[in-house]
């Protein structure tokens, strides 16, 4: 498995920490847009774009996806929709890498999903809202915040630092002027400039997510809706880790 590959699946994709394990699917993804297994009939349309066979794609994005199937017991959508264009897929997340696993600089990954809940719901992204909001849930261990967020972040219980990273991050978004201004209430919530790097970035490239989802008519999986929102039953999991 590439470099990339590993990094996104042991990193983003830890999925087990706030869902259960199901078996592995085999088969085919989609066809003409609606999710079809070999063993299951048709189901829910997630993209108005087909969404290619597992066998007509290449080897090291089928080793990918299989890998965070396997870990999370189930594909987020995103993968199969952008894998119509495997070129394209690879420098998705390729970048998306590169901006939501970095281990430097003083954003959390709570406070990266909470930035693409915020500008996402400026975007009217259903995907992006739904899913990363899950995430959020997850790795802050709020299960009401993103909810706050989306409805209106300025009334939500932010706490000062959030607040002024969400207000920088939706400057970006609404595509402000960005001026010197912009940077001094980041700065007095203890932020620097490649903090301020981070934040536009994320909100960039999401505002390019938002707008692929969007294009595509690409529908979140139902099992985002619920994650984080009632803690795991941590004894469910290891009377399965037993079993196994």
């Amino acid at each position: 498995m590439t470099g990339m590959a590993r990094n996104l699946v042991s990193k983003l994709f830890r999925l087990p920490v706030f869902t259960q394990r199901t078996p592995l699917r085999s088969g085919c993804w989609l066809v003409t847009g609606v999710r079809q297994f070999s063993s299951e009939p048709p189901q829910e349309k997630i993209s108005r774009y087909p969404v290619p066979y597992k066998k007509e794609l290449p080897y090291d994005i089928v080793e990918l996806v299989d890998e965070v199937e396997s870990k999370g017991g189930f594909l987020p959508n995103v993968f199969k929709v952008l894998s119509h264009r495997p070129a394209e897929f690879r420098a998705f997340f390729s970048y998306y890498n590169e901006l939501m696993n970095k281990e430097t600089g003083n954003l959390t990954k709570a406070d990266k999903e909470l930035i693409v809940v915020a500008t996402s719901t400026h975007n009217k992204c259903l995907y992006c809202v739904v899913a990363h909001g899950a995430l959020h849930r997850i790795y802050s261990k709020k299960p009401t915040l993103s909810d706050q967020v989306v409805v209106n972040y300025e009334n939500a219980d932010l706490s000062p630092r959030e607040h002024a990273m969400l207000d920088f991050a939706m400057a970006v978004c609404r595509c402000d002027t960005i001026t010197e201004q912009h940077f001094k209430p980041l700065e007095e919530v203890g932020f620097d400039r490649e903090d301020a790097w981070d934040i536009a970035a994320i909100a960039a490239f999401f505002a390019l997510s938002n707008r692929l989802a969007h294009l595509t008519d690409m529908r979140p999986n139902l099992e985002f809706y619920n994650m984080g929102r009632v803690p795991r039953d941590k004894s469910k999991d290891s009377k399965q880790e037993k079993k196994e």
